[in-house]
């Protein structure tokens, strides 16, 4: 219950958007000590382990980003790994083979005709992870990129990425089908970084409420990766962000509404345009912002020249749904 729009949108935020902070501090000590138990696969003479590159993992991801909604599902990482000898060959921008008739058996091992599978890679860490303490089960990332671990005390997983660190400073992860392309979460990380300390600290919350709208009243979810590159898009579009968010989400919906029908494009450069709607479906998302965009409005006017706050909050919750507090 609230009895400001201001006050509805932190409460809003605070019991329903954000994770709990608790929460977040037990996956990030989680996550460290998950990467003192990997850093211990590579000393265990029965698994033939590949020898890490310890300085070298990477934190990912939205939860790393701090732009994770709640409920937190997993938590990304990815674990390098040393060349151990072997060297790489770039085909094309998103295929490159790791050779290894140089390389120490370990590779060996997962190579076929002294090519590094990145499949069989992904089922070793997979198989591996069952020494790990408090494991509870262990399986291929849908997109076979990853290994996903499941432990016994945490409700989330962990979306584990083995990856090489080359010299021309990016990362190898696999590629689902036995090779291996580039990437470099660096990237993501600094350009939200930078985004939102341009805008004053004001672009985090704002990618997380709006991705809170996207993933419940979306006509067609937008892929998180791609939302999240969306809303710094129009961030950085504009010369600065109002101190009041629903100023910002208002427009971001009038942005979205014609944004929807460009290119999006990588910003690591890999992966080209992430905007692979048809556009029956382009024009169905930008159907749904422009009614946000229209509600929206209707509640700022409510609010800012009506001065009726159950009014505008009424149709900010038409807007998010029930879970948006109510008047009062």
């Amino acid at each position: 219950m609230a009895t400001s729009v201001n006050s509805a949108f932190n409460e809003f935020n605070r019991d329903t958007v954000n994770l709990l902070k608790d929460r977040t501090d037990k996956a990030r000590s989680s996550r460290n000590w998950l990467y003192t138990q990997l850093n211990g696969l590579d000393c265990k003479d029965d698994l033939n382990f590949p020898f890490k590159y310890e300085s070298m993992h990477v934190n990912f991801g939205s939860f790393e980003r701090r732009t994770k909604i709640r409920e937190l599902d997993d938590v990304d990482l990815m674990f390098a790994l040393t060349a151990d000898g072997a060297t790489y060959t770039k085909h094309s921008t998103n295929y490159y083979q790791i050779n290894t008739p140089n390389a120490g058996q370990r590779l060996k091992n997962l190579s076929d005709s002294n090519i590094l599978n990145s499949r069989r890679v992904v089922n070793k860490l997979k198989n591996s992870l069952s020494s790990i303490p408090q494991y509870s089960s262990a399986e291929t990332h849908s997109r076979g990129e990853a290994a996903t671990l499941n432990l016994n005390s945490y409700e989330w997983v962990f979306d584990i990425v083995p990856c090489f660190y080359t010299d021309t400073d990016l990362y190898l992860i696999p590629d689902g089908s036995g090779n291996w392309k580039p990437t470099d979460p660096r990237v993501d990380q600094k350009r939200v970084t930078d985004a939102n300390q341009s805008k004053e600290g004001r672009i985090l919350q704002l990618i997380r409420i709006l991705k809170y709208w996207n993933k419940r009243n979306s006509t067609y979810t937008i892929g998180s990766y791609l939302f999240e590159n969306i809303c710094i898009n129009f961030a950085n579009s504009r010369t600065e962000l109002s101190q009041w968010i629903d100023l910002d989400i208002r427009d971001f919906f009038e942005y979205l509404s014609s944004a929807i029908f460009y290119s999006v494009n990588d910003p690591k450069g890999f992966q080209g345009d992430l905007n692979e709607f048809t556009f029956s479906e382009k024009t169905a998302i930008s159907q749904k912002a422009d009614w946000a965009f229209e509600k929206a409005k209707e509640a700022v006017h409510a609010e800012t020249n009506e001065k009726n706050h159950q009014k505008s909050i009424n149709k900010w919750r038409e807007i998010f749904g029930n879970d948006f507090p109510s008047y009062g």
